[in-house]
């Protein structure tokens, strides 16, 4: 009986992503300025970097993601801000030969009238096919890990009428790794895609003096979604605090909260 495990990887990087001999070359967000009626033209490089041949297949998916961590993929057209309808790849499966790259095309045709200005995406899916061959070996169960690659693919339309509207929805303080970590929950209310990173100053509760400004590193944030920023505070002494979190994004907008904070020992 072969168990087959699959491992999305779903990554902001700029640069290759390898494991099993696949690697993307240019990167998991792709964004794109769009205007009504118009067609815009993507590229995936994908390169073999084994020494035996490998089957690729390509599909795409809807997907959103929350400040808990999950991440929910499903059929195109299930929400209203897909552009997966809008999506059309050249070829769904390819096969590469030991260390050969490749590049596979796809089109966005923007229609006439979107419904509403701001940001659209789906993701292209990109997932090795390994063989399922006959075990000649004991009774047991094999295991096969299949690394799954989320290319974002990001469309804003309208920018000048859409904006984020980021909306602080928690914040916790925990240790992770043996450091006591600022976990901050924010969701973007609005209708346009950003990458923002937050910002903690933390004040004396007594005399309001500022004892330190830490910060996250930058996310990107769709509409109708959230994320969890970390931002490390282990230099901060146990004690209750007055802070302030402000959250900004590339165009400087920013987005302020005053709350209070207890850093324990433990």
């Amino acid at each position: 009986m072969i168990k087959r495990i699959f491992l999305l990887v779903f990554l902001m990087l700029q640069f290759s992503f390898l494991y099993a001999g696949i690697v993307v070359l240019n990167g998991l967000t792709h964004t794109y300025k769009v205007e009504n009626g118009k067609v815009y033209k993507g590229k995936i490089g994908i390169e073999n970097t084994g020494t035996t041949p490998q089957s690729v297949k390509l599909f795409l998916q809807d997907f959103s993601y929350k400040a808990d961590g999950s991440i929910h993929y499903t059929e195109i057209h299930t929400h209203k801000r897909s552009n997966g309808g809008w999506i059309k790849l050249n070829t769904n499966l390819i096969t590469l030969k030991g260390k050969e790259k490749t590049e596979v095309f796809y089109e966005i045709t923007v229609p006439d009238h979107p419904a509403d200005p701001g940001s659209y995406w789906s993701v292209i899916i990109v997932e090795p096919v390994d063989e399922i061959k006959p075990s000649n070996d004991k009774a047991g169960v094999n295991i096969t890990s299949v690394i799954r690659y989320a290319i974002q693919v990001i469309t804003d339309y309208e920018t000048e009428k859409a904006k984020p509207d980021l909306k602080f929805e928690s914040v916790k303080i925990e240790k992770e790794d043996g450091k006591q970590t600022a976990k901050i929950a924010i969701a973007n209310n609005g209708n346009l895609y950003c990458k923002p990173m937050v910002s903690i100053e933390i004040y004396n509760r007594k005399t309001g003096e500022r004892l330190g400004s830490y910060t996250s590193i930058p996310m990107g944030l769709l509409p109708q979604t959230s994320k969890s920023f970390h931002i490390d505070i282990s230099k901060v002494p146990a004690d209750h605090y007055k802070a302030v979190l402000i959250a900004t994004d590339e165009e400087e907008n920013a987005f302020a909260l005053n709350v209070e904070l207890e850093v324990k020992n433990d």
